[in-house]
């Protein structure tokens, strides 16, 4: 499971990257969404890869996300007592490994929001122009992803 953050915001965006980031439920700055890791998913992290950060999460980011910055309709946050009368799951660290292992999604959860709303990362981006692999911010990170989420929470 990959967790994607918007990282640019520019009003002239190419129009299938755009449409790219609409698919994704990426429509502003540091916006987080959860994809699945397959061949449709990664072509189009590559197609907008100008604009995004990526990389695999884990269960305990997964969970602490969830609890800290997980909303429901109405802007509620999702929390432990939700989960356990509204959904299968008694914990977040079980929604978090059901979404991580077994292909749940924040969706199937009924008034949940598909989209993590995070603040900016503390002491900033490493460089909104330049990608991770040369000292900034954007495309692929791997696992360095579960550090810039939790100076986002």
């Amino acid at each position: 499971m990959f967790a994607v953050i918007r990282v640019r915001g520019q009003p002239d965006v190419n129009v299938d990257v755009r449409r790219t980031m609409e698919l994704m439920n990426l429509s502003r700055v540091n916006h987080c969404v959860l994809v699945p890791e397959n061949d449709v998913t990664k072509g189009m992290l590559q197609k907008a890869k100008d604009y995004i950060t990526w990389g695999e999460i884990d269960p305990s980011t997964l969970e602490k996300m969830i609890l800290v910055r997980g909303r429901l309709s109405g802007d509620v946050s999702i929390t432990d007592e939700y989960l356990k009368n509204n959904t299968e799951f008694a914990t977040a660290a079980e929604m978090a490994d059901a979404i991580i292992n077994s292909g749940y999604k924040m969706k199937d959860t009924e008034g949940a929001k598909a989209v993590f709303r995070l603040h900016p990362p503390e002491k900033g981006y490493e460089g909104i122009k330049r990608s991770y692999r040369s000292g900034g911010a954007l495309g692929y990170r791997g696992g360095a992803i579960n550090e810039l989420i939790a100076r986002m929470l």
